[in-house]
């Protein structure tokens, strides 16, 4: 399968980010947990260069903890603050603030010194598409959140959301898109649902991560679908789709039906929690 990425909206992207960053003190940059490198756009580091950064590891549920705790400490090797989060159901989202109140802690201290007293820490959070920044800015804000309007030197329009005394959010979230000219990086985003089913081969997505788990989470689905222990991927998916009536007319096998349902199980939990990278010292 080959994987191509329109990055015709990077420029503008990249564009109303360099405007905005100019404007806070910190970054809080949300990855999927299952994928942590592959859901970046290494554009951020040199766009955040002097920032504060604060990295979220979103749908952390969904990921082996195994490799939460790796990832976790793979980022604080690099200078990085992070906090494991499920933006979904609020887990871990109260830890964000104190993150944020430790990370700028030097940013405080430096206007206390100056007699600049209870100044909120501004931050914005970025991401790729589909890692989750809408939810978590929701569950991180809540009902209680209000517009503070435009401040003076702000360009016209660009709202901030007092979120506590402490900290505000600049409303304008930064997408940006990721680059992946290794095709494996692709692959994952598909895995994850980043990339749209209808543009890909379902069926091929099926086959690969059959591979992918059968190497490195044995017997998974052979527990999950009652399968006998078979060597070739599409007799793995042949007896997925028999074991779960994916059948056509005929009774023919449905392969893109048993295809789907499996992307479904993996991308909602059903097979357990998954890790699809690992952090390696070259990395």
């Amino acid at each position: 399968m080959h994987f191509q990425w329109y990055p015709g909206h990077m420029t503008k992207a990249k564009r109303m980010m360099e405007e905005n960053i100019k404007l806070i003190d910190l970054i809080i940059e949300l990855v999927d947990a299952r994928v942590p490198l592959s859901s970046r756009n290494p554009e951020i580091d040199s766009l955040g260069k002097n920032k504060f950064r604060l990295v979220l590891l979103n749908k952390s549920d969904l990921a082996d903890e195994r490799y939460n705790e790796a990832w976790m400490a793979y980022f604080k090797e690099k200078g990085y603050f992070v906090v494991k989060v499920n933006a979904r159901n609020g887990n871990g989202v109260k830890q964000v603030n104190s993150a944020v109140m430790e990370v700028c802690k030097e940013k405080i201290e430096r206007d206390r010194k100056r007699g600049i007293l209870n100044r909120p820490v501004r931050a914005m959070v970025v991401g790729i598409p589909n890692v989750g920044k809408s939810t978590f800015i929701n569950s991180f804000a809540g009902k209680a959140c209000t517009k503070t309007g435009n401040k003076p030197g702000v360009t016209k329009g660009k709202q901030w959301i007092k979120l506590n005394k402490n900290v505000e959010l600049l409303d304008t979230p930064g997408i940006l898109w990721p680059k992946f000219e290794d095709q494996t990086v692709g692959l994952r985003l598909a895995f994850i649902g980043s990339i749209k089913d209808e543009i890909l081969n379902v069926e091929e997505l099926a086959l690969e991560l059959i591979d992918f788990l059968k190497k490195n989470y044995a017997g998974v689905l052979a527990k999950r679908y009652e399968l006998e222990e078979v060597e070739n991927n599409t007799e793995v998916l042949t007896q997925i789709a028999q074991n779960r009536g994916c059948v056509a007319k005929g009774d023919e096998v449905d392969y893109a039906k048993a295809s789907i349902l499996l992307m479904d199980d993996f991308r909602s939990g059903r097979l357990g929690r998954i890790t699809l990278e690992f952090p390696t010292k070259e990395e």
